[in-house]
């Protein structure tokens, strides 16, 4: 296929000087395709067009789409002679995005194709080995894809003993691993650790870390020492961590005290508790300590006769790292009592107004007894973030696995619940009650022996995040009728209620299926004719069953004639349904609108109570997502909302209306994955399953390869900027978005 293709560059570089764009009517087409996730006849024949760009861009939709009907065609493109550079590297992405078996074939051909030393594509190689580990992970027991998975450590080895490696070739590759976990695999990345390319010895670290590899632990300790480069540092302190180096011990400490950036010290912080040496909580609390006293200012010049006075200065509490801090010395002196670990901990609390989990679970840790003794927080009733997080404390409890603790703990537990449920006033208690997901968590794990009864009570919840965290919890219960009944009356209310958030429908779903999937065809059969793509996709999926179908033979033709009316496509909104959930709310228009921008030509500045950064965005990688989130932004959406999620040297997360990490807009938006890597500072959509973004939007804090291609990229902060997104910590507000741009 090498040959063919370059027999044919010319004519088709020739063709793309006179057909190097998407007509609009053309990418309308493409973009209401897959917005309505439906690959037909007319996107099929769009793979075949004279003009390059658009079987490209008709190639990226089917692999969005994700249908494997697509297969065929794309490894039929990948034979044509007219199919060169950023359009044969699309249909590879888009076989991998497919994730079927049968795409398998089509993609080692090309890795074979590209495995000499002259004149390979390194892009389509990447691309190649990028598709493997992502059909070979989603089918992981289909032995015909061995030979695939075996060329994935076969591509390292032979670009390492190339004259140039290149490093998109070697980053791509160690994810592939990190996803399929090939034998050998480890080995072969650790090899990558003498690249000149700081970026290909973070990956090979970050999938190092992600294997629990411990592969020349003595060269990565002299990376963590000496690389200059801050992610290769950080990221050898989790593989350190990971494979429990007790050589390194000293040096994570070090590190984790003084080391001069915030992603090293919360790396070295995290694996000093992977170590389980106790001995460095004294050193940990001392830093901790130190970073909660206020810092004090130098006044102006004195007067004669004026006494120095120093005052505090209010400086943000160091939130972050303080409680990676407490993660690690609650794990550390996990059971001791221990007085200064207490005294920390409780010290922490009070100055972040006990709202995170983090320090509440730690003080759980190191004295169970004293936690459940503990005098409740005031603001319990009146901020869910503190109920929460106490909540998560009687969690952590039961992983004593403790007979006696666990029944004191469940009646502390289950009083708090009362009390909450007097005390707080009707006008506030949605607000508050938003805790009761973490509460029920909490009751699980203790296991009181009402437990099913305390949950069936929640099916009948208002709140539809409640009932889908009852659901969730009873789906792992043992089946009872009345488990069973409950879940089946939640599943006829939701049909009927739930307009806005389609949770507590999914989770009864996985819930009857789990319980008794027999005796939940005739639900599962209902739910085919939700308005809601998603609620009818999960059906479709909970149905394709072969054991199912041994008792109900009727199934397959169901499911035939489901799919023959469009069932498994997203279908127009109607507007007389009173929903938004899983429908095409675009028109034309805003395709129109969506296909007009250029990358860069709009942007977002944030306010935040850190600072201000601004948000560059691609909307030609991710037309719509851009696009909503402009909408979302210009009707204010944004403005005033905590940051619910901060994980140090990872995401920032935004966007959730409630603040607990549940909260969308009231309508999901299709996945538009591209080919833009995670590196730092790019902006992706949060999600809980294909398709199921709406309004949260995180901040890589660093690159994380392992997220590309598994979400929609459609923006970026600059390295500046950044500087204000790592200073934000969970509870800081968005104050202001304002769009520049159209």
């Amino acid at each position: 296929m090498k040959n063919i293709l370059l027999a044919f560059a010319t004519i088709v570089l020739l063709s793309f000087t006179s057909n190097s764009q998407v007509p609009l009517n053309v990418g309308i087409q493409i973009l209401r395709a897959e917005d309505s996730r439906n690959y037909d006849k007319a996107l099929e024949a769009l793979l075949k067009s004279p003009n390059a760009a658009v079987r490209e861009r008709a190639a990226m939709a089917a692999g969005r789409i994700g249908d494997k009907r697509a297969v065929p065609a794309l490894a039929a493109m990948l034979m044509e002679s007219s199919n060169l550079g950023k359009v044969v590297s699309t249909v590879v992405f888009a076989l991998g995005e497919i994730e079927a078996a049968e795409g398998g074939s089509a993609v080692l051909d090309v890795l074979k194709a590209e495995s000499g030393f002259s004149q390979r594509d390194a892009v389509l190689l990447s691309r190649a080995v990028e598709a493997a580990g992502k059909i070979v992970a989603a089918n992981a027991k289909d032995e015909s894809l061995k030979d695939l998975k075996a060329a994935i450590v076969r591509v390292i080895e032979d670009e390492l003993k190339s004259p140039s490696p290149k490093s998109e070739v070697l980053m791509a590759a160690a994810t592939a691993v990190l996803r399929t976990r090939p034998d050998g695999g480890d080995v072969a990345v650790a090899k990558m650790l003498g690249s000149d390319d700081a970026r290909v010895r973070a990956d090979a670290l970050n999938a190092l870390t992600r294997l629990r590899s411990k592969q020349r632990l003595g060269d990565i300790r002299g990376l963590l020492r000496r690389d200059p480069d801050a992610v290769v540092r950080a990221n050898a302190a989790r593989v350190l961590g990971a494979a429990e180096d007790k050589e390194a011990l000293p040096l994570l400490v070090d590190y984790a005290i003084n080391g001069d950036d915030l992603r090293v010290r919360v790396a070295c912080i995290r694996s000093l508790a992977a170590l389980k040496d106790a001995s460095v909580v004294d050193k940990l609390i001392e830093r901790g300590t130190q970073m909660l006293i206020p810092m004090h200012g130098d006044p102006m010049p004195l007067k004669p006769g004026e006494k120095r006075v120093l005052k505090p200065i209010e400086v943000p509490l160091p939130k972050n790292e303080l409680l990676e801090i407490a993660t690690t010395v609650g794990r550390l002196r996990a059971g001791t009592d221990d007085a200064a670990t207490l005294a920390f901990l409780t010290k922490l609390a009070n100055a972040d107004k006990h709202i995170s989990s983090e320090t509440m679970v730690a003080y759980a840790r190191v004295s169970p007894n004293g936690y459940i003794a503990m005098e409740t927080p005031p603001s319990v009733y009146r901020d869910f973030r503190v109920a929460s997080a106490y909540a998560q404390g009687f969690g952590e409890i039961a992983s004593l696995k403790s007979d006696d603790m666990n029944a004191k703990a469940g009646m502390k537990l289950t009083a708090f619940i009362s009390s909450m449920a007097t005390r707080v006033a009707v006008k506030d208690q949605g607000k508050t009650m938003m805790a009761m997901p973490d509460l029920m968590q909490a009751q699980a794990a203790l296991k009181p022996d009402n437990l099913d009864q305390i949950l069936r009570g929640q099916m009948e919840n208002g709140d539809v995040f409640v009932r889908a965290a009852a659901a969730l919890l009873l789906g792992e219960r043992p089946f009872s009728k009345e488990n069973f009944d409950a879940v089946q009356k939640a599943f006829t209310v939701s049909m009927l209620k739930d307009k806005r958030d389609n949770d507590a429908m999914l989770a009864i779903l996985d819930a009857l299926a789990k319980l008794d999937k027999k005796a939940a065809v005739g639900s599962l059969l209902m739910a085919l004719n939700s308005r809601d793509y998603l609620v009818r996709k999960k059906a479709f999926e909970l149905l394709e069953d072969k054991e199912l179908e041994k008792t109900s033979p009727g199934i397959p033709f169901m499911l035939k004639q489901s799919r023959e009316q469009g069932q498994d496509k997203v279908q127009k909104y109607v507007p007389v349904f009173g929903t938004k959930l899983g429908q095409v709310l675009n028109t034309d228009l805003d395709y129109r609108r969506a296909l007009s921008r250029k990358n860069g030509s709009i942007k977002a500045v944030l306010t935040t109570e850190k600072g201000a950064f601004t948000i560059v965005f691609n909307p030609e990688e991710a037309p719509l997502t851009v696009d909503n989130w402009v909408k979302l932004a210009r009707a204010g959406y944004f403005n005033g909302l905590a940051v619910h999620r901060v994980v140090p040297n990872f995401v920032m997360q935004d966007g959730d209306p409630r603040g607990d990490g549940n909260g969308s807009p009231g309508w999901s938006i299709r996945c538009e994955m591209n080919m833009l890597p995670f590196d730092r500072g790019v902006v992706g959509m949060a999600l809980s399953g294909k398709d199921t973004g709406g309004s949260q939007w995180f901040v890589t804090h660093s690159p994380q390869p392992h997220l590309d291609g598994g979400y929609t990229v459609f923006g970026y902060v600059n390295d500046k900027d950044m500087m204000v997104v790592d200073k934000i910590a969970r509870g800081d507000k968005i104050l202001k978005v304002v769009i520049l741009g159209k």
